[in-house]
């Protein structure tokens, strides 16, 4: 769940990244992991930090590839939120493979994670072919997000 009425409060032009699909879907993914990881005392902190760390990256560097305002760097922080997602994929799928997590537990990570994974590789592609094709990349911090650009189908 994303806080919608503070999402609406206090808009500025920077802040357009708040409106993005995947960004929104970031957050609900830490949310959803820190929710769970506190539930697990037995987790050791150093293991917890780590994964909550990159999954909390994920939405973190939505954001500031977002107010770049520059395409290349907007790919690059885009493809650093990609490594963020898939190095915490990798953390739990470790824990539920060494037993620490419950494989119902896992599979509901699995199911947000793959979407946010697919939406956020799919903008990513999109990007990259704006870039390659020299569209106009505007500089002018409006919301251009087309959510047909997150068909999850690889």
């Amino acid at each position: 769940m994303v806080d919608v009425e503070r999402l609406n409060k206090n808009k500025n032009i920077n802040r357009g990244y708040r409106n993005l699909i995947v960004w929104q879907e970031a957050v609900r993914l830490y949310r959803f992991v820190k929710i769970k990881t506190d539930k697990m005392p037995s987790l050791p902190f150093k293991i917890k930090s780590q994964v909550l760390d990159s999954i909390l990256s994920v939405g973190s560097n939505i954001a500031e590839g977002y107010s770049r305002r520059s395409i290349k760097e907007n790919i690059n922080f885009n493809n650093y939120a990609l490594g963020s997602l898939s190095e915490n994929y990798s953390q739990i799928f470790t824990l539920m493979n060494s037993g620490e997590i419950d494989k119902t537990w896992f599979d509901e990570f699995d199911k947000m994670h793959y979407s946010l994974e697919n939406k956020l590789t799919n903008l990513i592609k999109k990007q990259i072919q704006k870039l390659q094709n020299k569209e106009d990349w505007n500089k002018d911090f409006l919301l251009r997000e087309d959510p047909s650009n997150y068909n999850t189908s690889l």
